[in-house]
């Protein structure tokens, strides 16, 4: 699955964005999706995912409660509605399509088989 990230760009603290994930194929293979950051010299670390047999969104702490992640099913689009935005937030934003990864796994990048080339979201204070 070849997957499109897009929706970053500059906002201020407090804006919001809204990131897409479009994915290349059907996605019926897939059993979860997930949104990583990675900020200027830090980690990639995970921020939301999604486990697409049933269940709500999981969110890293930093973001729950301002951050939604959905997926339109008809058009194979993810989203994340970001909210309430910080210059913390500030980082490249991946989309990843997990094909073999295991519940217990969705919040490891490791488990993820393919991924979005990411787009920039840059918050000023």
């Amino acid at each position: 699955v070849q997957l499109q990230a897009s929706g970053g760009g500059l906002a201020q603290a407090g804006g919001s964005l809204r990131l897409s994930c479009s994915a290349s194929a059907r996605t019926y293979n897939t059993r979860a999706m997930a949104w990583f950051r990675q900020a200027p010299g830090k980690e990639r670390e995970f921020v939301a995912a999604l486990w697409l047999g049933g269940g709500n969104p999981r969110y890293t702490d930093s973001v729950r409660g301002r951050f939604t992640l959905s997926r339109d099913r008809a058009s194979n689009t993810m989203y994340l509605q970001m909210n309430n935005l910080n210059p913390e937030d500030t980082a490249v934003y991946y989309c990843a399509a997990g094909r073999t990864i295991i519940l217990s796994q969705i919040t490891n990048q490791n488990a993820y088989n393919d991924w979005g080339q990411g787009t920039q979201v840059t918050v000023s204070s």
